[in-house]
């Protein structure tokens, strides 16, 4: 296969797939439900039948081995980050979106590198350790090295004892030495998704710029990992197509990656499309998901790839995410800005933002929320920094082993959190949370977090296992 390629999405095999679904009944539901519990993952057919689910004890029973599912492999922890847009400046003409070329009614924002610093200090000062950097798809005057000379500005800013520890990237696909470059610049996860895989779809809904290009754009996974970025993640714009035939083209993408590069995607984004400023298309999605085909959707991916995270972002509702994070969400922006600048700011701005959000809470009032609902709030990055990326993940996370240092590093992050940044109440919710957590541990992982604990509460930062 070449390497803009695109023949493993199988349109037909997709659609034959799942006119041979039908409505599922309850025997052949329980079975791959059984199967699902292995979390040896599940195959096209299962997928279809179980987006086929409509019965409310059926339903219950997928969420029910979804909730099942997430816990055994990322127990009670969830990883917090902020997006950062540097630019909403773009050459492409995407119909849902903001940032669109001819959108004339966006102000356009390229941030300079004293302005990322300013928004990074902001955020590091609300507690915050990872960042996934953004930007429209065309860097003026710099090209790429605007990309480069940002990741760098991000990484040298601190502020108190805090810094960003992790950059993560969603930019425009680049060549196998741009990605080169990215890799060495130290990125974490390099994140594009394909909006959607339905190749009609795509065609109407990106009608000029490089962007046009699907074989260019579903192929750029396989030249970052053949770059050396261990680490990538994809994910689908829900609301553009049939959301049933994007999981089942998801999957292809993922075994494909399996098969040439053998590891499949670190994270899947799963966006529903949200109004944006000029956009009609937005505003009224061709293909709608209803709030209960969401949930189906987290839940059927949790099953479908037990040992990828999932990333849910503050487009949705505080509640809708809360419903998810036992579904399998594992990963989730807070105080999220979509326009560049936002964070220096005093409030969003919408005519310059890409999307609507659904959640503009603090992060303190987040973390609070995710605690109080019994997870640990984590910002933790020891496995980037030890090399416990790609493969080497994926190995430890199949059989289970991965929670023997992801707990104790939660918590030593979380504690970190609450003793420099958090709220009284904030704090008191938190402490709480980790004389839970750490009862409920067994006692390995349970020594590790104990010693990472003691070294925190002690002073030292960035302790990690």
């Amino acid at each position: 296969m070449k390497k803009t390629d695109s023949a493993f999405i199988d349109d037909s095999a997709i659609e034959q797939v799942l006119a041979a679904a039908g409505k599922s009944d309850g025997q052949r539901v329980r079975e791959i439900l059984a199967k699902a519990r292995l979390m040896k993952g599940l195959e096209a057919e299962d997928m279809a039948a179980l987006a086929s689910i409509s019965d409310p004890e059926l339903l219950g029973e997928l969420f029910n081995t979804a909730k099942a599912v997430k816990e055994q492999i990322y127990g009670k922890r969830l990883v917090l980050f902020a997006p950062l847009y540097i630019s909403n400046m773009c050459g492409n003409e995407c119909l849902y979106c903001a940032f669109r070329a001819r959108n004339k009614l966006v102000e356009r924002v390229a941030l300079t590198q004293e302005q990322i610093a300013r928004e990074v200090r902001i955020l590091v000062e609300q507690g915050h350790k990872r960042i996934l950097l953004v930007a429209g798809e065309s860097y003026p005057n710099e090209g790429f090295n605007y990309i480069l000379k940002s990741i760098a500005t991000i990484y040298a800013t601190t502020s108190g004892p805090g810094e960003i520890r992790r950059v993560n990237v969603n930019i425009a696909p680049l060549s196998v030495e741009e990605f080169r470059q990215l890799h060495d610049a130290k990125i974490g996860t390099y994140q594009l998704f394909q909006e959607t895989y339905h190749r009609q779809t795509y065609r109407k809904v990106h009608v000029g710029g490089k962007k046009v290009d699907y074989d260019w754009r579903v192929t750029a996974m396989d030249r970052a990992l053949e770059a050396g970025i261990n680490d990538v993640g994809i994910g689908v714009l829900f609301g553009l197509c049939d959301w049933r035939f994007e999981i089942l083209a998801l999957m292809q993408h993922i075994r494909h990656l399996e098969a040439v590069h053998g590891v499949g995607p670190h994270t899947i984004s799963v966006p529903r499309l949200e109004p944006a400023t000029g956009s009609d298309m937005a505003t009224h999605p061709p293909k709608p998901v209803s709030d209960i085909d969401f949930r189906k959707i987290v839940a059927i991916l949790r099953l479908a790839v037990p040992y990828t995270g999932i990333i849910m972002s503050t487009r949705e509702t505080p509640n809708m995410r809360r419903e998810t994070f036992a579904l399998g969400v594992s990963q989730i922006s807070a105080g999220s800005r979509t326009n560049p600048g936002g964070y220096t700011e005093s409030q969003d701005h919408p005519d310059a933002a890409q999307f609507s959000l659904g959640d503009h809470r603090p992060l303190d009032e987040v973390i609070r929320d995710v605690a109080e609902l019994g997870y640990i709030p984590s910002f933790c990055t020891g496995c980037y920094r030890l090399g416990r990326t790609g493969k080497d993940f994926m190995d430890l996370a199949k059989p289970g082993l991965i929670k023997e240092h992801c707990d104790p590093n939660a918590i030593s992050t979380f504690a970190e959190y609450l003793i420099d940044y958090a709220s009284p109440k904030t704090r008191a919710m938190g402490e709480a949370m980790i004389t839970k957590a750490l009862a409920q541990m067994e006692p390995t992982p349970r020594g590790r977090a104990e010693k990472l604990l003691a070294a925190v509460r002690s002073g030292k930062r960035d302790a990690y296992c």
